[in-house]
């Protein structure tokens, strides 16, 4: 999946040049047809796209491996591994859906997969990267390739694994594909209001919090939960970036499992 420029539509509309710099402004843009677009983009760097186009986005899920995790695609032939390290309730405590069987489990990631196929989500397993061992689940969903963002979620960890820099180097591995290979200007995280714990790894990472949008979501336990927004922004990427490396260069406790 790629958001930087890979742009196709059959519309006559073509593309907006709002300034082509120099000379006396034109009373309106001048629209230029699909296929003027790359030598225009070299000509003027500073060329927008029209939001109704369609962007060509190559949903193949990648591997994204480092140190301690390696992020894999997910597949079905990952669930009795994932019932094996997600059997703890308290993994499920404050997430919408409420996994209790490995029946239950095999649906989560059914549809997991449903939703990729839609265009809709990359989710992947997250492994041990020493011994291969399936540690959890994370993925790229709400994806927006128009405005060039995603969203990083239902992310969940075996408790052996928590204090640990298996969260911090997963997170750190989707941003580093989400703003320097995906091309994204933003990226979004949410949690329920309730879940201070991932509240404060939120913030810990350095993304910054928008808001809560209040009964936003109706979670498998019948409650309506408070949702707490944050993002990071391809400006605010380098400094994050060099946070997350200072983070996992430093001792960290080995997981007892």
């Amino acid at each position: 999946m790629q958001f930087n420029g890979e742009v196709g539509d059959s519309s006559t509309r073509g593309f907006v040049d709002e300034s082509p710099g120099g000379g006396p402004a034109r009373p309106s843009p001048r629209i230029y047809p699909p296929a003027a677009l790359p030598r225009r983009i070299a000509r003027f760097p500073h060329l927008h796209t029209i939001a109704t186009h369609h962007v060509a986005v190559d949903l193949t899920p990648p591997t994204l491996a480092g140190r301690h995790v390696r992020l894999v695609p997910l597949t079905l032939h990952h669930v009795p591994a994932l019932w094996e390290v997600g059997s703890e309730e308290e993994i499920w405590r404050w997430t919408l859906n409420q996994i209790l069987s490995e029946a239950e489990m095999r649906r989560y990631v059914r549809a997991a997969l449903e939703k990729q196929a839609a265009g809709g989500a990359i989710p992947f397993a997250t492994t041990d990267a020493a011994t291969g061992r399936v540690i959890g689940s994370t993925r790229f969903h709400n994806i927006d390739p128009v405005n060039r963002r995603v969203e990083i979620g239902y992310t969940w960890i075996g408790g052996a694994w928590r204090r640990t820099p298996a969260n911090t180097e997963a997170k750190y591995l989707m941003l580093r594909h989400a703003f320097e290979s995906l091309g994204c200007v933003r990226v979004e995280l949410r949690t329920d209001a309730l879940n201070t714990r991932s509240r404060s790894a939120i913030l810990r990472i350095g993304a910054k919090e928008e808001g809560t949008l209040r009964r936003h979501l109706l979670t498998d336990s019948g409650r309506f939960r408070d949702t707490v927004y944050f993002s990071i922004l391809d400006d605010e990427w380098p400094a994050v970036k060099q946070h997350l490396e200072d983070q996992l260069a430093r001792p960290w406790p080995t997981p007892d499992a």
